[in-house]
């Protein structure tokens, strides 16, 4: 999987009752995972509102659990875009275990860009459009 990788390191507030990653967690890190590859095409979030007057909202997740992630393990969490609209990005997305490189989740998660005064889709401003790359 040629994507963007993220390293995570799971806290005690990530897991649950069982010493293991609280499912939702999961989430938490794919969504760092997709703020950090976009700050890496040089794009901010907050910039983003500011100066186009655009937001990004998860639209649609798919998830699979396949292991478990317990305190203290060093994860690497992937972020892909696999589908690219004009209004929004389809990332291919894994969590993966650093020491044995076992898959503990997978999922598809679909964001849409939306005009933050009305909520509604909006087009991807043109520079960061521009910043990523097409899909294979």
């Amino acid at each position: 999987m040629n994507a963007f990788v993220w390293p995570v390191r799971v806290y005690y507030e990530d897991t649950d009752a069982g010493g293991v990653v609280y499912y939702a967690n999961y989430l938490k890190f794919m969504e760092r995972a997709r703020t950090e590859w976009l700050r890496s095409l040089g794009f901010e979030q907050d910039r983003l509102k500011q100066e186009h007057g655009t937001i990004f909202a998860v639209r649609q997740v798919e998830v699979g659990y396949h292991r478990p992630a317990r305190f203290n393990e060093a994860l690497e969490v992937n972020a892909k875009v696999v589908a690219k609209g004009r209004a929004s990005l389809t990332f291919q997305q894994e969590v993966i275990r650093a020491s044995d490189r076992a898959l503990l989740c997978s999922g598809m998660v679909k964001i849409a860009c939306l005009d933050q005064q009305s909520l509604r889709p909006t087009p991807i401003p043109a520079q960061l459009l521009e910043e990523i790359p097409d899909v294979e």
